[in-house]
């Protein structure tokens, strides 16, 4: 399995997950088990996709599937905050701020892959 530990987008993934799981503690028990439970569903899934992304061959399939949970992940944490599960604005802003960021680097490497594959093909063609 190639190493995924120096990837940004892995510990950038790595620093989101664990801070909403510091962060969805201080969450209404309603909201804690509710909302917040999906918040960590999907950052351990963003965390896993990165790691599969890595290793795969075909790495495109996993990389739409990326991107697919990071805008996930951002609207979901825009829902959190119209519920009010968060705390304060603060924690919101800047859960909200490393959900985009882990947008944008999963945009580039899709986009990085699919450029990497057509230089590929004309290259035999």
């Amino acid at each position: 399995m190639a190493r995924y530990e120096h990837l940004p987008i892995y510990q950038k993934a790595m620093e989101l997950g664990i801070y909403l799981q510091n962060t969805v503690r201080n969450f209404s028990r309603y909201n804690k088990y509710t909302i917040g439970t999906e918040l960590r569903d999907l950052a351990r899934e963003i965390i896993l996709l990165i790691i599969r992304a890595n290793s795969s061959m075909d790495k495109e399939n996993v990389l739409r599937e990326l991107v697919e949970k990071c805008e996930l992940l951002k609207t979901s944490l825009a829902f959190a905050r119209e519920a009010k599960a968060f705390d304060n604005f603060k924690s919101f802003q800047h859960a909200s701020c490393m959900a985009v960021i882990l947008c944008k680097q999963s945009e580039g490497w899709l986009k990085s892959s699919r450029g990497s594959r057509n230089h590929q093909s004309s290259q035999k063609g």
